[in-house]
């Protein structure tokens, strides 16, 4: 099993007060000297958690609001760490994949060995059209082009020069003097619940991000919801030859029970108790708060046996983020798993 982490930025983001700063005085300049308090943030949350064991950050991709720029985020923690791996979100409806290849090559080679993509095939209408680009949002073609994309990234890491004639995309003799770090190429994450998402996955997805059902009353619920998603996306690649690892998003929070769990994750998201920033909560975490690792760490251990016996290979935790819950998690999760199971950094096929 490995374990992951969202770097802290506003669109993934509860609970932080150095967040809601950084958004507040996002359009107006610095003082002199200061730094945005969101890096502040991101530096030493994820610093720590590579020193708790950690083994990858997702830099998620938001344009149309207060967030750093993925890569640029992600390249300058990546500068800081020794060990932890580097996700980077990627939409195909945003970048060109030469480009793309040369960046992902550039920063495995600076960090080598440790940097990842995830394809995102996007929903936001309004931030790729603003920013230039196109969700292709109601057709299945951008399935096609985020294979076609990931196809000649790919290519470009393989041989050099590279040529490719598709639907969407046409590269002609194109030269990558750059190659990834290591023999086995970056990795490529990403999440989708259509049918013709499915398909894609299977297709070119090293991990997929497991779908369930959001209208899961109970974690029993979410379990045969996620067990029924990742057979169907076994029997997808296996048609195909291929195989396909999951990750899982869970929100972690601890207490002495599960209540209490409950009620310390509330204080910790919505300091203020109002009314409206509960309902924000539950509609961007509750889902994930269903999953069996809000309550006693004994319990959350359980649960996450409970994910790796099912076939899910790493746990991207959601959590509010700031040193002491990076600490916890830590303490109650990752350094016990360790100490029965190894280190995943050193055993990455697991």
């Amino acid at each position: 099993m490995q374990f992951g982490l969202y770097a802290p930025v506003p669109h993934v983001t509860v609970g932080s007060a150095e967040i809601l700063q950084s958004v507040a005085g996002g359009r107006g300049p610095l003082a002199n000297g200061a730094v945005d308090p969101a890096w502040q943030l991101s530096k030493a949350v994820l610093l720590e958690a590579e020193a708790q064991g950690f083994d990858i950050i997702l830099f998620a991709e938001r344009h149309l609001g207060a967030d750093m720029e993925a890569w640029i985020l992600g390249s300058a923690v990546s500068s800081l760490t020794q060990k932890i791996r580097s996700m980077i979100a990627v939409h195909p409806g945003l970048w060109h994949p030469q480009l793309v290849a040369k960046m992902a090559a550039s920063l495995d080679r600076l960090t080598p060995g440790r940097m990842a993509i995830n394809l995102v095939t996007g929903w936001n209408v309004e931030e790729h059209t603003m920013f230039g680009g196109d969700t292709m949002l109601h057709i299945d073609d951008r399935y096609i082009r985020a294979e076609e994309f990931l196809e000649i990234v790919r290519g470009m890491w393989a041989q050099s020069p590279y040529s490719f004639k598709g639907q969407f995309y046409e590269v002609d003799e194109a030269q990558l003097l750059l190659g990834p770090a290591t023999p086995e190429p970056p990795e490529i994450f990403t999440a989708s619940r259509s049918p013709r998402g499915l398909d894609m996955i299977a297709k070119i997805a090293d991990w997929w991000f497991v779908d369930y059902d959001k209208d899961a009353e109970t974690t029993e619920d979410v379990m045969q919801s996620l067990e029924q998603a990742m057979q169907s996306v076994r029997s997808r690649a296996e048609k195909l030859g291929r195989k396909v690892r999951f990750a899982y998003n869970p929100f972690v929070c601890f207490g002495d029970s599960v209540e209490e769990a409950k009620a310390r994750a509330e204080r910790l998201v919505t300091p203020d108790g109002s009314d409206e920033d509960v309902r924000k909560l539950l509609n961007r975490i509750g889902p994930a708060m269903k999953s069996g690792c809000v309550g006693p760490p004994d319990m959350v251990r359980r649960q996450v046996e409970r994910f790796h016996d099912m076939g899910i290979e790493l746990l991207l935790f959601k959590f509010v983020p700031n040193i002491e819950e990076t600490q916890a998690i830590g303490r109650e999760i990752i350094a016990p798993w360790r100490c029965r199971h190894g280190d995943a950094r050193q055993h990455a096929a697991e």
